[in-house]
């Protein structure tokens, strides 16, 4: 896979985790809130391209 260097990521249970390095494989990510109020700070948002591997 190869690393976007653009896009850090330190989750290796990831599918598209870059494994040689802590980037991500993907040329984009989705960025979610996981609760239905307004995000303010930073454990109110997850990466929603996030897959098991």
């Amino acid at each position: 896979m190869k690393a976007n260097r653009s896009i850090g990521c330190s989750v290796t249970e990831c599918r598209y985790h870059a494994k040689n390095e802590p980037m991500c494989s993907l040329e984009s990510i989705q960025v979610a809130k996981n609760k239905p109020t307004t995000a303010t700070t930073e454990s109110d948002t997850e990466c929603a391209s996030f897959e098991k591997e």
